[in-house]
């Protein structure tokens, strides 16, 4: 996947599933309908909170995050989406990030969520009140599984 760019709208179809499944399971919006941009997929590129997707491989990779999200966790995109979303916890915190996942993938999305993640340097950040959702395609399918959240602090 490419870079969010108005070449090729900001992946809108990509952010199209983010905010249908989001809505389908919390029944609400993923992003306010009032923003500036010309379209939803680029209003969430440059949204000032978190958005972060993997997808399905048997060990998940990330394929999407949003401007904030790179840099919080400080990884160009094309570092990020190569990146296994097991490796943005420690290994001492991944066997709680899979008990997370069990729990989103048996019950469509959990909120409300706190857990400890790293970044590109290495520096601890509790993420606060996040909202983890599962990404369903218009057939019904899982198609992965994706992050909000606007809290976080630097441990």
């Amino acid at each position: 996947m490419n870079y969010p760019c108005s070449n090729n709208d900001f992946l809108s179809e990509h952010v199209a599933l983010l905010s249908n499944s989001y809505r389908m399971l919390l029944g609400k919006a993923l992003i306010t309908e009032n923003h500036t941009h010309e379209t939803l997929a680029e209003a969430l590129f440059y949204t000032p909170f978190v958005v972060v997707s993997h997808n399905t491989a048997a060990d998940p990779v990330f394929n999407y995050a949003n401007l904030k999200a790179l840099a919080l966790f400080g990884f160009s995109w094309e570092e990020f989406t190569q990146l296994p979303s097991r490796l943005s916890a420690e290994p001492i915190h991944q066997l709680e990030r899979d008990r997370l996942l069990a729990e989103v993938s048996r019950n469509g999305y959990l909120d409300n969520y706190e857990g400890i993640r790293i970044t590109k340097t290495g520096a601890r950040v509790l993420i606060k009140n996040a909202v983890v959702w599962n990404l369903v395609d218009s057939k019904g399918r899982c198609a992965g599984q994706a992050a909000r959240f606007e809290e976080w602090e630097f441990l």
